[in-house]
């Protein structure tokens, strides 16, 4: 058996939705438990006091990335099957920069907006109708938008196509990177614990 599944013809846009659905609800309780339904955790990442968001959300990435990679290795994925968003770079730059902008001042990104709805918390759900504003304007925007929503297209590319090296070597550069983020990230959780106890 081998995958992606749906690709392969193993189930159908049916169950790849209650497939879907499963995961996202594992998703949620594993950000709830992690304390990302808490807009002071999550902000607190750009202030260099608490790091958990970098260091679980990296965890994951390299884990992840490292459990597809040796399956491809053992021929159990195949990763030209697997989907890669199309790339337009300036508009996901600055998409980007807004999502973050609104990280910053709100506290959450759309999903742990709603694992924070989800508690009971209504910040949450302020977020969610942010977002949901947001959504809106920008849907009736959008034809006022279009060139620039499709400027700068790239089609669909992975690092390996970018920089011409193997998949191999762009996972152990990203693991070397995920290491040297969480060092840092000690480093600056300790650096900011001695600011704040100086005070």
């Amino acid at each position: 058996m081998n995958a992606p599944f749906y690709k392969f013809g193993l189930f159908g846009m049916d169950i790849s939705l209650v497939v879907a659905f499963i995961i996202g609800i594992g998703f949620g309780f594993a950000l709830e438990r992690g304390g990302f339904g808490n807009a002071r955790i999550l902000a607190a990442q750009f202030y260099f006091t608490n790091m958990r968001v970098l260091k679980v959300m990296f965890t994951a990435i390299v884990t992840a990335m490292l459990g597809v990679f040796y399956l491809s290795l053992i021929g159990w994925v195949d990763l030209s099957l697997v989907y890669v968003s199309e790339t337009y770079l300036v508009p996901q730059i600055v998409g980007g920069l807004i999502l973050g902008f609104g990280f910053i001042i709100g506290g959450y990104c759309p999903g742990t907006s709603f694992v924070s709805f989800a508690t009971g918390r209504k910040d949450g759900l302020v977020f969610i109708l942010g977002v949901v504003f947001g959504t809106f304007v920008i849907g009736e925007l959008f034809p006022y938008i279009t060139d620039f929503y499709y400027s700068s297209a790239m089609g669909k590319i992975t690092l390996p196509d970018v920089f011409g090296v193997s998949y191999g070597m762009v996972v152990f550069a990203v693991v070397v990177m995920a290491l040297g983020a969480f060092a840092a990230a000690e480093w600056g959780e300790k650096v900011m614990a001695k600011k704040n106890a100086g005070k």
